[in-house]
């Protein structure tokens, strides 16, 4: 089965991140989101892929040719972008004739679930979670025999509170390969875009049968809440909840879980807990927590929690210096930004 990948967003919601990179190589947990999708799906045996870039695209494509010289890797390029069924439509070509059928995984979501038992299951599977805010997504209704019976796009009146959380797995790719066709050619929009929840819908409509899969957790990595969020279940594996052999720096505190990258240089301070340091990053007299620092970037004095920094970026705490009376009380929270 071919894997799918689209990566073509712009990523504005992860400002000013996303100005240099595109959000999929926006590091989390010692790795990149899209590093860390792709690890996953080779884990489960795929061997096929397809990117569909746009935005800073180049940079999504040297990342992949450096990381996984041996991936069998094809790029499509999306211009203009004009929604999530727009991208495939343009990709249509590179999987239309798999008789394997297809898996699609969006490039800034992250899901927890068991991928390979999900390739188990026969048929088009629909990957889905409960949501508290239903008509924020795409969601799934289904019918007493358990069957998908309809899909639909960020609705007014939510009939659901199942939402697709990006990770579609569908049997019949030339059947796809119609349905996209059919919304490119009949012009069909969903707020403003072409819309693969619109695809989904006229496959069940020509009697394509669909299954649901509940996951056990869903970040989408565009926002900052929901990146660190990921940041922190990721971190939370063995590997990480274990001290691990990092090198000696001189007068510092370790809190795991925590990656720390390569020829990094920490001293005077407290790392962790839920901290992912990038290559080469000098820390100094500096408390952290809950945040993902980027390579080549140096903090010095400051306490710092729940902060996403980038790389090459360089910040500077106040150092103060203090002579307190009795019955004093000096209280810096409100000026946090």
């Amino acid at each position: 089965m071919k894997a799918i990948i689209p990566v073509a967003g712009i990523g504005s919601r992860l400002r000013p991140h996303t100005h240099t990179q595109p959000k999929s190589l926006v590091p989390v947990a010692g790795n990149t989101i899209l590093g860390h999708i792709i690890d996953r799906l080779r884990g489960a045996g795929l061997t096929e892929f397809v990117f569909i870039i746009g935005y800073l695209g180049e940079k999504i494509e040297q990342y992949v040719r450096h990381h996984y010289p041996d991936m069998n890797a094809t790029f499509v390029v999306q211009e203009p972008r004009e929604g999530l069924g727009h991208a495939l439509w343009l990709a249509r070509d590179t999987f239309r004739h798999d008789t394997d059928g297809v898996l699609i995984l969006l490039g800034d979501t992250i899901v927890d679930v068991d991928l390979p038992a999900l390739l188990r299951q026969p048929g088009s599977v629909l990957a889905v979670k409960e949501v508290k805010t239903p008509s924020l997504f795409g969601l799934v209704e289904t019918g007493t025999d358990g069957l998908v019976s309809r899909v639909v796009e960020k609705p007014r009146i939510p009939k659901s509170n199942y939402a697709m959380v990006g990770l579609y797995k569908l049997a019949n790719s030339e059947k796809l390969a119609q349905a996209l066709e059919w919304l490119i050619e009949t012009g069909r929009r969903t707020h403003g875009e072409f819309q693969l929840t619109d695809a989904l819908m006229h496959l069940i409509e020509e009697g394509e049968t669909m299954h649901t899969a509940a996951v056990d957790n869903w970040f989408d990595c565009g926002r900052k809440e929901t990146l660190l969020e990921a940041n922190a279940r990721l971190l939370d594996q063995p590997e990480f909840r274990v001290v691990l052999n990092y090198p000696d720096f001189p007068n510092t505190v370790i809190i795991p879980p925590v990656s720390i990258g390569v020829d990094c240089r920490i001293e005077h301070s407290i790392i962790g807990p839920n901290v992912a340091i990038g290559d080469r990053t000098i820390i100094r007299h500096t408390i952290i927590s809950d945040s993902i620092i980027g390579s080549y970037s140096e903090l010095s004095s400051a306490v710092m929690s729940d902060c996403i920094v980038g790389s090459d970026a360089s910040f500077r705490g106040l150092n103060h210096s203090l002579n307190l009376g009795d019955n004093t009380e000096i209280d810096y929270s409100q000026a946090k930004g």
